[in-house]
Order: C-alpha cells, then structure tokens, then sequence
C-alpha cells in the first residue's frame, strides 16, 4: 500500500465528516471528499514532500463547495417530521438524537454558503480571517454571514438556544 493509500484510509472519516457538515447531505459529503481527493492525488509529490496533504484537500474541499454553490441546482424537498416510534418507547440515546435532527433540519434550512461559515467558524474553529482565506471571500462577508446565520438559526431552532458544553452536548 502506497503513502496516498495510507493517507485516504486515514484521514477519510474526517474529512467526510467535514463535508457532511458543509454540504447537508450524506452523497453530496461524499462526492465533495472524492474531489478533493483527486485533487490531492494530482498533486500528491508536492504535498507529501511538505507535509500539506491534509490541509490542501480541507481546502480543495472548500473551494469546490463554493464552485458548487455557484452553479444552478435544482431546489431539494425535505419530507416533514417523522412518524413518532409505535409503542412510545424511547431509547435512551432519544434526547441527543432529537438535537441531532433538530439541528440537521435547522442547517439545512440555511443558505449553503451560511452553513460553511458556521462550519468553519465553530465546528473547525476557524477564524474570521482564515475562514475568509478559506471560502475566497472578504472578513465582512464571514462576519455578516455570520450574524444572519446564527440569527436565522435562533428563529427556526429557537430549542437550540440552550444548548452548549454545559448541558452535555459537544461538537
């Protein structure tokens, strides 16, 4: 198994863990880690020499998330809620599963470009300046995206509100 090989077994999880949160959807995750892995493939030498691989397919992925959001697309239709479990059993994991979903729904309901900067800025812990770097836009931009994403989560989750380390949930 080559060093790339290695890498890719690695770091994937990761990565397409990143990309989920980025893009909302499971597929879309995955295809944006398989770009950015090609990229990374394509200029692997470069890279492995410096030790920049991880770092240059984070940001390929980025970059290829806003050339996606660029293009025309055809708009996607959520089902409603779910049908609650027969029985009314709920497991013991119900409480951090509804905050899952909860927040799902809520960053999906986000511009695509909000859930980036808010990706970036609090799941990567990316700076304003860094997160500008990242998308290709100015800290303005990060900064007002920023405060209408945040805002627009407070209104269609206000149940979210609570939420932080203090109540047990973490990133």
């Amino acid at each position: 198994m080559d060093e790339f090989d290695t890498f890719v077994r690695a770091r994937s999880h990761a990565l397409l863990r990143t990309a989920y949160l980025l893009t909302g959807d499971q597929h879309l995750a995955e295809d944006l880690v398989q770009s950015a892995l090609a990229r990374t493939h394509l200029a692997w030498r470069r890279l492995h020499d410096t030790g920049n691989a991880e770092a240059y397919t984070r940001k390929a992925m980025y970059h290829i998330q806003v050339s996606w959001w660029r293009r025309r697309r055809v708009a996607e239709v959520l089902p409603g809620d779910l049908p609650e479990r027969r029985g009314g059993h709920a497991s013991d994991h119900s409480g951090s599963t509804a905050v899952r979903l909860s927040l799902r729904a809520a960053l999906l309901r986000l511009s695509a470009k909000q859930r980036a900067v808010l990706v970036l800025r609090f799941f990567e812990d990316r700076t304003e300046t860094e997160t500008a770097e990242l998308l290709g836009v100015a800290v303005g931009t990060v900064k007002s995206q920023t405060a209408k994403a945040l805002a627009r989560l407070r209104d269609i989750a206000p149940e979210l509100a609570d939420l932080g380390p203090a109540n047990g949930v973490t990133r």
